[in-house]
């Protein structure tokens, strides 16, 4: 199976580039990083713990 090439995206509440992107098009993990620092790298968490972030989220 080939690793799947993230798709990156921001929230679409986001009005400039001081936020996070998010790429959750592969069936594996969530990828995470900061627009303004990209070349830092990414954070990859399991599906199931970041649907538990976002609907925390949701509540705050």
């Amino acid at each position: 199976m080939q690793p799947v090439a993230p798709n990156w995206r921001t929230s679409s509440y986001t009005r400039s580039d001081s936020c996070v992107e998010v790429a959750d098009n592969d069936l594996k993990c969530v990828m995470v990083r900061d627009t303004k620092a990209r070349s830092r790298g990414t954070l990859a968490v399991q599906r199931d713990s970041w649907t538990a972030f976002v609907e925390y989220a949701k509540q705050a």
